[in-house]
């Protein structure tokens, strides 16, 4: 159980409604938030954010009800299963759409802020687009989800320093592309 006590039999079943696993959410609301920050950075539109964090919860619940132990720290693990999950996304509607197309949502901010910062946050998102899935990564899990390099190499499976080249060398690009663009 990940979280609460677990309850037995019929009372369970019904007070879940029908769901065997648990009562409780496994995702908290700041959980949740930076779930959905790192399937938006990820790539994943807005329309499409809400199955996202279903898809983290679901995997979360199914871990449980596995019988497996809860993640040390749910939040980085739920963190880097959201990333793994905007990674799949973003390839697979690589091979179906044109880049200009999924940048075209980005142009249009729901929320105006200064011409400035709808320039950067532009640039930035097409910067972060034309990165390696894996470069990619790592700096939407350091930068946006705020995870220490140490919590993202071991959610990764790869040494520390691979973590600290990737993001050495995603930002080294991300920092070239916005001095190209004469965004900064």
């Amino acid at each position: 159980m990940l979280r609460g006590r677990p309850r037995r039999g019929r009372e369970a079943h019904a007070a879940t409604g029908g769901d065997p696993v648990g009562e409780a959410d496994p995702l908290e609301p700041a959980q949740e938030r930076r779930v959905r920050a790192v399937l938006a950075l990820g790539g994943v539109p807005q329309a499409d954010l809400p199955d996202g964090v279903q898809q983290v919860r679901l995997r979360l619940l199914e871990r449980a009800a596995s019988g497996r132990e809860a993640p040390r720290d749910v939040s980085a693990w739920a963190a880097v299963v959201a990333s793994n999950l905007a990674m799949d996304w973003h390839r697979a509607k690589r091979r179906q759409e044109r880049l200009g197309e999924r940048l075209a949502a980005l142009r249009q901010p729901a929320h105006p802020s200064g011409e400035d910062s709808s320039v950067l946050s532009v640039a930035v998102a097409q910067g972060l687009d034309e990165l390696p899935d894996a470069q990619r990564q790592v700096v939407v899990l350091r930068f946006y989800a705020d995870l220490p390099v140490r919590s993202i190499a071991e959610q990764l499976g790869v040494p520390e320093g691979t973590v600290k080249s990737r993001l050495h060398t995603a930002v080294r690009a991300l920092r070239a592309r916005l001095h190209e663009d004469e965004v900064v």
